[in-house]
């Protein structure tokens, strides 16, 4: 089949990449043109594993091809996906800017029947803006075509999104007609060929299920963040309740290991976006609102424990820390608990010596370049340099490097033999029989 993506981000270019690596013609469009120049040479805009060997691949192979041109595309294609940003404005709500703007272009342009996808992350009711905007371009030019507009939202979790694109857990599409969703039926046939996961269903029940289910993800983090923290205050190892209530497979382990919060693209924005569509129709999301207000608290877990071992006033001290990004996996930033951190303890008085495998190059975009002008923050080239003097270790991001360190090596570069382990990836027991002083979320000790 012969598709057309918008929008050159994460969830378009792995869609885009994805579909051609199962033998589809796609063409990925973006207005960035130096972001399709580098995509053409090989140069991504995200770090996802595999990803760049598959963009490689499918391009050698002229499955898939990069341009800033969607009038060029439109008498080849189809089938149209949206996979534009929908930042959050200043109340929380999904800015829809940008895909409006895609869709009066759709509308300008269009020749034939299509199907309109939106596979970015959408409020319920986007679908019915989508279809006004482009019968309203149609109008304009005294034209009768049929199109159809359908909700295909994506559910990948970065540093997995290959894996969760080509083995989804399901594929949900919202379509009302049957001539569209045939003709998803037909895209999505190869991601089924062990067993049938599309789930059809109403647009707008689409749009909900995309923001339901992370914000039930949001809700299970926020909830054992929750409970660490009493047990931090009643003498007990939440470590041994994780595994008690894990073990029930009606709650499951996945998303309740207690840590410095969440962040991401998605988490954070899709709980605030369906907080506001709650307000647009008068109804208080207790639990939505509970959820966002322990997240925030949690960023803060590092800035808590360093008050209570040094004190307000972190002047004259160093600290090494671990993980820049929200998540092993990704070079992605936005909302990480690290910038959280970060800011604390410059406020504090302290200075940073930082590490991360992938996402040194992000944060010289997304942090101050004052902090580093000053000396106050610096990215150093490996993580036992960052450990040079320090009076601790703080760790944020839990990537495979840091799951088993060289204690020895750690102890001898160290000033003071302190880990503070955001992520609960270290045997506490273990850690203090090595001589170091042990800070875990809702540890013992």
């Amino acid at each position: 089949m012969n598709l057309t993506v918008i929008g050159t981000g994460y969830v378009g270019l792995v869609s885009g990449a994805c579909f051609a690596e199962m033998g589809n013609h796609v063409t990925c469009v973006d207005v960035d043109q130096k972001k399709i120049e580098n995509l053409k040479l090989g140069i991504l805009p995200i770090y996802e594993p595999g990803l760049e060997v598959m963009v490689k691949r499918n391009w050698d192979e002229k499955r898939l091809s990069f341009s800033t041109n969607l009038a060029e595309d439109m008498e080849n294609s189809n089938i149209f996906f949206i996979a534009v940003g929908t930042p959050p404005g200043e109340d929380g709500s999904a800015d829809l800017q940008y895909v409006l703007a895609v869709a009066r272009e759709i509308g300008q342009l269009m020749t034939q029947y299509s199907v309109i996808v939106d596979k970015s992350t959408v409020p319920v009711g986007t679908a019915d803006l989508v279809r006004s905007a482009i019968q309203e371009e149609l109008d304009r030019r005294n034209l009768s075509i049929e199109f159809d507009v359908v909700s295909n939202p994506e559910f990948l979790k970065e540093g997995a999104a290959i894996d969760d694109f080509m083995k989804p857990d399901r594929v949900v599409i919202g379509a009302e007609s049957d001539r569209a969703k045939d003709l998803l039926r037909q895209l999505y046939a190869p991601f089924n060929r062990n067993h049938e996961r599309t789930i059809f269903m109403g647009v707008r029940d689409a749009e909900m299920t995309k923001y339901a289910a992370n914000s039930m993800l949001a809700t299970k983090i926020s909830f054992i963040n929750e409970i660490s923290n009493l047990c931090e205050l009643m003498d007990v190892d939440v470590e041994n309740v994780r595994r008690g209530i894990g073990s029930d497979g009606r709650i499951g382990f996945s998303f309740i290991y207690p840590g410095c919060g969440y962040g991401g693209s998605c988490f954070p924005k899709d709980v605030q976006a369906l907080i506001r569509m709650a307000h647009g129709v008068d109804y208080v999301p207790e639990v939505l609102l509970s959820v966002e207000k322990r997240n925030h608290q949690q960023k803060r877990w590092f800035t808590r424990q360093l008050e209570k071992r040094f004190g307000a006033d972190l002047s004259g001290k160093t600290f090494g820390v671990w993980g820049l990004s929200f998540k092993p996996g990704t070079d992605d930033m936005r909302e990480a608990p690290a910038k959280v951190l970060l800011a604390d303890l410059l406020a504090a008085g302290a200075k940073a010596l930082v590490y991360d495998p992938i996402a040194m190059e992000t944060a010289k975009q997304e942090l101050p370049s004052e902090w580093f002008d000053s000396g106050d923050v610096t990215l150093v080239a490996n993580q036992y340099e960052a450990l040079k003097q320090v009076d601790g270790l703080l760790l944020v991001t839990e990537w495979k490097p840091f799951r088993n360190p060289d204690l020895a090596a750690m102890s001898r570069t160290m000033r003071g033999k302190i880990i503070f382990d955001g992520r609960n990836q270290y045997d506490p027991e273990y850690i203090r029989n090595e001589g170091f002083e042990y800070f875990g979320v809702g540890r013992l000790g």
